[in-house]
């Protein structure tokens, strides 16, 4: 059956017949071919985050769950009762940071921004010249909230001039927007295997600085998301993971890195991408919608309008872009009227410029009053 619509949305978000395919095959947990397939994921994950050179220091750990899980695996395992982190927020996703810590009774400082500012590395230096007590500092990268992308080399940057470990949450991000952990100095980068790599639900995954993560054994605040277990389980035991794992989706992932690396890598994708983002914005704001975003901050993974009116029903509009194929996200800005399409996924300029004919035919069919 071939998807009656097209996903415009950061994660699940649309993927290729291939990818969906792969999940045909049913696998043990146990057999050889199967950890042999995650000890070859858990690798090229770690050689898209950095060079060849430096990926000796660094190791991937596979966390059942969506990437909540592994936000949560993280800070619940790697900051030891003496810690305290830092959270830089500056929409939802860093907004859940905050909730997470709260609920692990861990002690953190909040730095808040405004949802349509990038956080400012400049201001965090400060707080942490402040209270040296902070250990840890966390940052989003693509906060999905309204598309906006965090400087992260540059927060993690004024972390490391005052010793702190580094954590950045680029689930919506990674795969789609080159980065290195070892240039961006970042300890523990957390991403879902449905977003930019393109697979499907089931698993986050973390890649971790070796030598941090070596330090953090005892010290989980949960058993199934302690993530120096897993890891020292999928170490020792070859790709095992400690309990059941989603081996159908694995396979849909480890089509989709091979998908990837067919498309050219992390910078052909992030090309896509972007030309998909231009071609969207362009179009909308001929048709009277206006970006919540600022250009220069704009990530190329999902984009946020404002209502073109006060009266705008975006139930209407939602429905009736269904109908024509498309499924968008509604907003999630917390002081603004907004609407979010997703540029990700097994998705093309034309796509967009499809999307964008039906949204003008939803205009002239409304009576809407463009901008």
């Amino acid at each position: 059956m071939e998807n009656p619509y097209l996903l415009l949305t950061p994660g699940p978000l649309s993927t290729s017949h291939s990818v969906r395919s792969a999940m045909r095959l049913d696998l043990c947990t146990w057999d050889d071919d199967y950890l042999q397939l995650v000890q070859q994921i858990r690798t090229k994950l770690v050689r898209l985050a950095t060079a060849n050179e430096h990926m000796i220091q660094y190791t991937s750990v596979l966390m059942q769950g969506s990437g909540t899980f592994g936000v949560e695996s993280v800070i619940g395992s790697v900051i030891p009762d003496s810690g305290k982190l830092l959270i830089a927020t500056n929409g939802a996703y860093g907004n859940r940071i905050i909730e997470i810590a709260k609920a692990l009774h861990i002690p953190h400082v909040i730095y808040q921004s405004n949802e349509n500012e990038p956080v400012n590395a400049g201001e965090m230096d400060r707080v942490l010249m402040n209270d040296p007590d902070i250990s840890h500092v966390m940052v989003v990268h693509c906060e999905t909230t309204t598309g906006i992308l965090n400087p992260v080399k540059d927060v993690c940057e004024v972390a490391k001039r005052y010793g702190k470990t580094t954590i950045v949450d680029a689930m919506s991000s990674f795969g789609g927007i080159e980065m290195d952990v070892h240039n961006w100095k970042i300890d523990y980068l957390i991403s879902s295997a449905n977003k930019c790599i393109q697979g499907v639900p089931g698993f986050s995954f973390i890649i971790a600085s070796k030598q941090n993560l070596e330090r953090c054994k005892g010290q989980a605040r949960s058993l199934s998301l302690d993530l120096y277990d897993q890891w020292e389980v999928m170490e020792k035991q070859h790709g095992k993971w400690r309990y059941t794992s989603p081996t159908h989706t694995v396979r849909a992932f480890d089509q989709a890195l091979s998908e990837l690396a067919e498309e050219g890598g992390i910078s052909a994708r992030f090309k896509r991408y972007a030309e998909n983002q231009r071609t969207l914005v362009e179009g909308m704001e001929k048709l009277g919608f206006i970006p919540y975003i600022q250009r220069e901050h704009q990530s190329p993974i999902i984009t946020s309008f404002l209502y073109p009116e006060s009266h705008f029903d975006f139930v209407s509009f939602y429905e009736f872009l269904k109908h024509k194929g498309f499924v968008i996200y509604p907003g999630k800005v917390s002081d603004q009227l907004t609407f979010r399409i997703g540029n990700i996924g097994a998705v093309h300029v034309s796509d967009m410029e499809r999307l964008l004919d039906a949204i003008q035919t939803y205009q002239e069919g409304k009576g809407v009053v463009t901008a």
